[in-house]
């Protein structure tokens, strides 16, 4: 079972790095303490996953805000409702086709909790819906997994860019490989340069 990335190990996470790349004490230094925000482990997780691909994390929170209101945040209740109320709450009909694969699917969520992150990945990916970013999100914020890192992530790439000083935001290729050493703390290095991105636009 993996190591979960906690607030009492992650001062560890934060020396690997620095050792590695030196560049992470600037990192660090200018983000401050991080954070690590959660996401519930089980369906509830992945749906909401699911329901933030490719949406600024104000509209994704919105559209989240209104199926719980809407009670729709069920696997019971996703299946049971119409395509036109969970368009009317914002979900477009690709989410509402991906939601229900999810609901159809036979998800061991308690085997997951104790699976490698590649694992992790492996196992979600057959589901409609869930491609290798959405499994690598759970795997970090439902799992607390230490060593996630998603190359594909555009937040990671240009904070990658600022905090490197690329000349342009690296490919997704790039970006895996530059990480590589980083392992096993890649989570802490997520953490840090999402909020590296997000402090200096």
């Amino acid at each position: 079972m993996p190591t979960p990335l906690t607030p009492h190990n992650i001062g560890e996470g934060k020396k690997w790095l620095i050792h590695q790349e030196p560049r992470f004490g600037m990192i660090f230094e200018c983000v401050g303490q991080l954070s690590i925000p959660s996401k519930p482990q089980g369906f509830i997780g992945l749906l909401e996953s699911i329901i933030s691909q490719q949406l600024s994390t104000k509209a994704a929170k919105t559209i989240w805000s209104r199926l719980q209101v809407a009670g729709y945040d069920t696997r019971h209740e996703i299946l049971n409702a119409s395509d036109d109320a969970l368009r009317a709450l914002g979900l477009s009909r690709q989410k509402i086709r991906y939601a229900k694969a999810l609901a159809n699917a036979s998800v061991d969520y308690d085997g997951l909790s104790v699976l490698e992150t590649d694992m992790v990945i492996q196992s979600l990916i057959p589901i409609v819906g869930i491609g290798e970013w959405t499994a690598q999100m759970y795997a970090l914020f439902a799992l607390n997994h230490c060593d996630v890192f998603a190359p594909n992530d555009l937040g990671l790439q240009e904070g990658m860019r600022k905090a490197f000083d690329l000349p342009k935001r690296p490919s997704a290729q790039c970006v895996a490989v530059l990480a590589e050493p980083w392992s096993p703390w890649r989570s802490v290095a997520s953490l840090a340069l999402w909020a590296y991105n997000d402090r200096s636009d």
